[in-house]
């Protein structure tokens, strides 16, 4: 991921694109022009990096690593340098509109030739540095949209900054005519208050997504001989280090509790407000607050490696992309500008039979007041908000097109295990007397206790619900070591302890071909031919299910679950859930099927799932939705993903997705309203060039602030819910 400085706009994106993809290696590239990221995929073994940035480079951008200090360098100086340009437009603008009405009061009271041409000349003093430093930005956008033969937004204004700053200069030579330094400073004033206005507002849409990128220390106390501590960065922190973490500092690394108890504020990362607990043994995340500390902790990742450099990098891929909505407005952009320098040209040759004294001031406005900005921002406006305020809600979108996926989505089908419910427990062990194990002794009393350790040591190799809770049930008992395990989605992990093989998993996969009748049994161990131990297992609706499925139905969505339990179990909750429509024992392959049926029968598909049997139906699904507890290959696979296991962020989601694709229609005819009214105005000669300046300006700043209202009725209605704070 990078940082690219000096995108401005669709034709930027484009030039930008097309230096990255003439590189050597360069495999895939995905540039957002609001949020200034780039996500460039290579082969090192073909290109360099420091080729790549060169190249970006030499084409006028300015290519940064993406990390907070960038972010916060990067904001400073854009603001700095706006600053600076519109302080000197505005003086400009008024010194030169001040020795422009002596110009106009010489009209009526007449005035020597002299005292006209000082006026002139002070005029083209003043003008001059807002031409060639505070319209800089214009000039530097258009010569890159001609370099690459495209019309970006910024020709129209360039060229009309050219026409009024060129005439005026020749007028003041003597060649006839009057002057308009005033016009040209009042011009780029108003178009830099506009872009300044809707820089601050983007600051303000990207300010909440790059709060994790900000959210992990540089240094870190880390323990050495003795208790002496010493401050390292954390880019130097490896596997096996042992940090101190005290009270009221940020976790830099992920790994386990080492000694006492703490609590933790893990609201940034899910969501969650309540602080919770965590013991001798726990895991805890970078990124979380340490409330009740101080605390010592077994570095386990660090760097890209950590839970919160995942959602980090899902959540940048996803600015990285443009959405079929950006692509189909930059489109629009390339098309309206050719428009508008036909309309000026048929203008100029009309004027020129009518008045040609006129044609000129009504040129220039034409092209003044049709710059395509509110066009260019419509989408990317809307879309940038939209994220931001879905990421704050603990809703991650790795993929924007989501947005407008979710919003016309008809169905939702949801996993049961590990997405509607919550912790299985293991109620209960019927045991036969296990092979012994190496070491063991070969006790009848000791059954149940062997059976357990020989499943438990199968299934810590796995992140399936039923996995942990029988890792759970072993509780803090030492395990055999299993090698060779292997995970069979769907069915179960097998692999070998000692010189013997062991299956865990459902009936029909522990015992192969074997009929016998197991129905009361969840989960079976077996050395592949006899039975050991069937493990009853029950389990908890999740807080958030009922309250989920109740607003998807709400909100006119069809609702089934599909899972790959036993048709009684999933009986029993969607029952519970009232939920209408379930199928149960499903292999991945009939989930995959179901998706085929429902999508042929014309129905858009929500698939939400956390586990790997969940993988195939989620990439096959219109929006795939992963819980972020969930395995890595499920989310992978996801369009979505819920930071925590509030499934009421889904329906939530679904409204701000209806409320984004609205905001971008009332963009879109905005913009072609005010184009619609205002250049047949200005082409009439009814608009001067530093009206149609103010006009332009304001429909933009209308564009971008109509973008900021989404989210705001839910973030009312949120009342005191915590934040999840996300990029």
């Amino acid at each position: 991921m990078l940082f690219i400085g000096g995108l401005r706009c669709a034709a930027c994106v484009l030039s930008a694109e097309r230096v990255l993809k003439a590189q050597p290696g360069v495999s895939h590239v995905a540039i957002n022009a609001a949020s200034q990221r780039a996500r460039v995929v290579f082969d090192d073994r073909r290109g360099d990096l420091d080729d790549i940035l060169s190249a970006l480079g030499r084409a006028g951008f300015e290519p940064k690593p993406l990390n907070a200090r960038t972010l916060d360098d990067s904001r400073r100086d854009e603001a700095r340098s706006y600053r600076k340009r519109l302080l000197v437009a505005g003086f400009g603008a008024m010194q030169a509109m001040m020795f422009a009405m002596v110009l106009y009061v010489g009209a009526v009271d007449p005035m020597n030739d002299a005292t006209r041409e000082l006026f002139r000349w002070l005029g083209f003093l003043i003008a001059t540095p807002v031409v060639f430093y505070s319209a800089a930005p214009f000039f530097a956008g258009a010569r890159r949209s001609l370099r690459e033969r495209r019309l970006g937004m910024d020709v129209p204004v360039v060229l009309a900054i050219s026409l009024v700053y060129g005439a005026s200069l020749a007028a003041a030579l003597g060649r006839g005519g009057e002057v308009y330094f005033d016009s040209v400073s009042m011009f780029v004033f108003f178009l830099l208050t506009g872009r300044y206005l809707e820089m601050r507002a983007r600051h303000r849409a990207l300010d909440l997504g790059d709060a994790l990128a900000r959210l992990m220390p540089e240094f870190a106390q880390r323990r050495i001989a003795g208790d002496r501590l010493e401050s390292v960065s954390v880019d130097d922190l490896v596997a096996g280090d042992v940090v101190h973490v005290d009270s009221g500092a940020i976790m830099p690394v992920d790994g386990t509790v080492r000694d006492n108890a703490c609590r933790v504020d893990e609201s940034m990362l899910t969501g969650e407000s309540d602080s919770r607990l965590r013991v001798p043994g726990d895991v805890v995340l970078a990124g979380s607050l340490v409330i009740d500390g101080p605390v010592d902790v077994d570095v386990e990742r660090t760097g890209a490696g950590t839970a919160l450099a995942g959602i980090v990098s899902l959540v940048e891929r996803a600015r990285a992309e443009r959405p079929r909505l950006a692509r189909a407005g930059e489109r629009i952009v390339a098309h309206f500008v050719i428009m508008v320098l036909s309309l000026a040209a048929l203008t100029a040759l009309a004027w020129s039979v009518v008045d040609p004294a006129s044609r000129f001031d009504a040129v220039v406005a034409v092209l003044v007041v049709s710059c395509p900005c509110a066009f260019a921002l419509a989408v990317p406006a809307a879309i940038t908000r939209s994220l931001a305020v879905l990421a704050r809600q603990g809703v991650l979108v790795v993929k924007p097109d989501a947005i407008e996926s979710l919003a016309a989505a008809s169905h939702v089908v949801l996993d049961k295990t590990g997405t509607l419910t919550d912790g299985l427990v293991v109620s209960q062990v019927i045991a036969a007397d296990p092979p012994a194990m190496p070491g063991d002794r070969r006790d009848p009393a000791h059954a149940r206790e062997r059976a357990l350790g020989i499943a438990a040591a199968l299934a810590r190799e796995s992140r399936h619900p039923v996995s942990r809770a029988i890792v759970s049930a072993a509780g803090n008992a030492p395990l055999p070591r299993a090698t060779e395990v292997r995970s069979h989605p769907g069915l179960g992990v097998e692999g070998r302890l000692g010189d013997r093989r062991f299956r865990l998993g459902r009936e029909r996969f522990a015992l192969g071909n074997d009929e016998r009748d197991l129905a009361d049994g969840d989960v079976v161990l077996s050395d592949g031919n006899e039975a050991i131990a069937v493990f009853m297992l029950d389990e908890r609706l999740k807080p958030s299910a009922p309250v989920a499925i109740a607003a998807l139905e709400r909100q006119g969505l069809g609702v089934e679950i599909a899972s790959g339990d036993k048709p009684g179990r999933v009986a029993d909750v969607a029952a519970r859930l009232g939920v209408r429509h379930w199928q149960g024992g499903m292999m991945p392959a009939d989930k995959l099927e179901r998706l085929r049926a429902l999508r042929a029968a014309g129905a858009r598909v929500v698939a939400v799932g956390d586990g790997v049997n969940d993988a195939p139906i989620l990439a096959g699904a219109d929006i795939a939705v992963a819980i972020a507890e969930g395995t890595d290959l499920a989310r992978a696979t996801s369009d979505i993903v819920l930071t925590s296991d509030r499934l009421e962020w889904l329906a939530e989601a679904r409204s701000l997705a209806i409320e984004t694709l609205a905001v971008v229609r009332q963009n879109q005819r905005w913009a072609l309203l005010y184009n619609a009214l205002a250049i047949p105005l200005a082409a009439c000669g009814l608009v001067p060039p530093w009206l149609a300046a103010i006009g332009m300006s304001t429909s933009s700043l209308m564009v971008v602030m109509n973008a900021l209202r989404i989210g705001r009725r839910q973030r009312q209605g949120a009342g005191t819910r915590s934040e999840a704070v996300a990029v």
